[in-house]
């Protein structure tokens, strides 16, 4: 005990302060399951409770590669990207001629998370936004595909650049030098995290609340005017007041994270929904039970994580 102790009374104050906070929410969520289940027994709460379980284990996961340190997030976000660019792959319209390519995508995970571990930063600006998307199209014209040609490069690129790429850009924060953030870099990811789940639950009890003006009924018959509105506020609010004690933002570059970050996360919600709709399913797959694919609960951090690693680099990071 007195090893655990000292573990984690070396740990940043905000960071466990963060997660304690975290695990009372999840408790107060598992009660309030537990009371529903039990006061109302004509209804099937099976699916809440599931994705209470699910958030159970998915914050100790994160918690653990967090506290042990930037090799094990890395690690853990590596692991992710494989997971999403595996249920992107086989949910798109990919045709046996494209295993090279196929083969190809995968193998740009390892390379990409290796210069993170490396942390060799021009290198990774460049890997698969230019690289990976020259030898993509090259590869397909050596085996020589050319029917839909145009659109089954674009399908990998996109794979690339949402799965593997953006997630990257989670796991790059633990490259950042623990002296130029108040919480250390586990503080940086930890903060991304809530704000981009924070704000999917805020737009839908907003919407749940006061939604009645559908905002993209033809991708997301669900969400409105009213949630996304709410959810950008109460998400801005929790930005730029708790902001200061997680990263070195501050003054207008803090502000212009506040109101960025929350349109951001809707973007990558909407967008990942019009992918869904276009291949026609509901959830990306059964991975992560009551949430769906871990596609599903990443959508947001597709497009937040890219965002907020250059607004830190741009007004605050300095090694970035």
């Amino acid at each position: 005990m007195d090893i655990i102790a000292r573990f984690l009374a070396e740990q940043p104050p905000a960071l466990i302060w963060g997660l304690t906070g975290v695990v009372g929410l999840l408790v107060l969520g598992s009660v309030v399951a537990g009371v529903l289940t039990v006061s109302r027994p004509s209804k099937d709460y099976k699916e809440l409770r599931q994705r209470i379980a699910s958030w159970w284990v998915m914050i100790a996961i994160l918690a653990a590669a967090l506290l042990a340190g930037w090799p094990a997030t890395v690690t853990l976000f590596a692991a992710v990207s494989f997971v999403a660019l595996r249920e992107f792959l086989s949910l798109a319209p990919t045709r046996r001629e494209d295993r090279l390519i196929i083969l190809a995508a995968y193998l740009a995970i390892p390379v990409n998370y290796a210069f993170i571990a490396l942390d060799v930063y021009g290198i990774y600006l460049v890997l698969i936004p230019v690289y990976a998307f020259l030898i993509t199209p090259w590869l397909m014209a050596v085996v020589g595909q050319t029917q839909g040609y145009l659109s089954r490069v674009a399908l990998f690129h996109w794979g690339l650049m949402t799965c593997v790429y953006n997630i990257g850009y989670v796991a790059y924060l633990t490259r950042t030098p623990a002296i130029e953030t108040p919480a250390g870099a586990a503080g940086l990811v930890f903060f991304l995290l809530v704000a981009t789940e924070f704000n999917d639950v805020a737009q839908y009890v907003w919407g749940k609340l006061l939604g009645r003006h559908k905002i993209i009924p033809r991708v997301s018959p669900n969400k409105t005017w009213e949630g996304f509105i709410g959810g950008w506020l109460s998400t801005a609010a929790l930005i730029w007041f708790a902001g200061p004690l997680f990263t070195p933002l501050s003054g207008v570059g803090l502000a212009i994270t506040a109101l960025v970050l929350p349109v951001a996360g809707f973007a990558g919600d909407v967008t990942m929904s019009a992918i869904k709709r276009d291949i026609g399913v509901k959830d990306t797959s059964k991975f992560i039970p009551g949430h769906g694919g871990i596609l599903d609960r990443i959508d947001s951090l597709t497009f937040t994580a890219p965002i907020y690693f250059h607004l830190l680099a741009w007004f605050a990071v300095e090694k970035f």
